[in-house]
């Protein structure tokens, strides 16, 4: 039996953050486990951190059965998702990805990346269908 109690879903407010929120709130739900919805400012980025913190307070199970944390890091956000992982005894990481390959990720790097192979827990990472992915060249207008 797999146990999952804390569960760390990292946002970054895109459409494929946006998805991954749905797998993490069915897995909470499915365990009775808590959420950890995190942004992570990245150093001079845009914007204050109180903008961001209430951009993350309206994410909201509608269950209020499930426990909810909000968190605003600031750093790299590879780096501090990993880490908050370690420091809190996180169970699973729910991401999301754009799926680029090749040259784009090269050149852009991918956080779902890092943090699947650095992260102390298991990691899922969560893609947009492709039908509604805008980046694929298969998408459906």
């Amino acid at each position: 039996m797999i146990h999952v109690k804390k569960i760390l879903y990292p946002t970054d407010f895109s459409s494929y953050s946006n998805q991954a929120y749905f797998h993490a709130l069915g897995l909470a739900e499915t365990y009775g486990a808590a959420l950890a919805v995190v942004y992570v400012h990245p150093p001079g980025g845009p914007g204050e951190k109180a903008h961001w913190r209430a951009q993350l307070e309206q994410v909201r199970p509608a269950n209020p059965k499930i426990p909810v944390a909000h968190v605003v890091l600031e750093g790299d956000p590879a780096a501090e998702i990993v880490r908050y992982a370690a420091d809190t005894g996180t169970d699973v990481v729910v991401i999301g990805t754009h799926g680029r390959t090749g040259v784009d990720r090269l050149v852009m790097g991918s956080v779902a990346e890092k943090v699947m192979r650095e992260a102390p827990c298991s990691v899922l990472v969560v893609k947009l269908p492709r039908e509604s992915d805008p980046a694929d060249p298969h998408h459906v207008r």
